[in-house]
């Protein structure tokens, strides 16, 4: 996760300080309503199956439904929230959960850092500096990263750069995240590692090669697939 401020309501969720502010007052939730809701807010406006929520808070690890319901629930008592006529959290009634509000961000670097090293993706020839936050691959056209190779899904997989460190994260593709031929659900980059989504075959960089470089766009929001 980067660092990042989100901002929806009279509530700001700090994942970096691990806070739910209400109007500068810290608002107590457990760890995994916490982790719950920032996986909602980063992934807003997708819903997220509860099969994928229960793998990402328990992996490898059987777990009961009511678990996750009870989590969605301690998470509507935090926001004053309703389940019938929800403000934030709406049941996809037999799938998951969804954030529904409006969001702001803060703390997104809107462009590449103008010296030192700069982290970037190779794809066909292309060198993409990635930007400091969320960078989402994927054929989607409002995807950081745009892949239309074979086997890539919408939304495939993400790039979370924070402090110069990089972690890439599948997004609950239909074909998987590989790094160095191992299939991840997330993982640290290292300089030189290969990166597969479907056909598609990617070099992370810790500095472009000598060349022309590309600098993708930020996007108001992280989405998945």
């Amino acid at each position: 996760m980067p660092n990042v401020s989100y901002h929806f309501g009279h509530f700001v969720l700090d994942y970096d300080t691990r806070q739910l502010l209400l109007d500068r007052e810290e608002v107590h939730l457990s760890p995994k309503a916490f982790e719950l809701l920032a996986m909602l807010v980063v992934n807003r406006p997708r819903a997220m199956s509860k099969a994928e929520l229960q793998e990402r808070l328990w992996p490898s690890t059987f777990v009961e439904e009511t678990n996750l319901a009870g989590l969605a629930a301690e998470i509507r008592r935090a926001l004053r929230d309703s389940a019938t006529e929800p403000a934030f959290l709406r049941t996809v009634y037999g799938f998951g959960y969804r954030f529904v509000g409006d969001v702001v961000e803060s703390g997104v670097a809107t462009s590449a850092p103008p010296s030192g090293p700069r982290p970037c993706l190779v794809f066909e020839k292309r060198q993409m500096v990635l930007l400091e936050g969320v960078n989402v691959i994927g054929r989607a056209p409002d995807a950081t990263i745009r892949c239309d190779a074979t086997g890539v899904s919408r939304h495939h997989a993400r790039i979370l750069l924070s402090k110069g460190e990089a972690t890439l994260e599948d997004l609950g593709s239909k074909n998987g995240t590989y790094l160095q031929q191992q299939r991840i659900t997330s993982a640290r980059l290292s300089d030189g590692d290969e990166i597969r989504l479907g056909t598609a075959s990617l070099t992370f960089r810790i500095e472009p090669p000598l060349g022309p470089t590309e600098t993708v766009s930020q996007h108001p929001g992280d989405q998945s697939q």
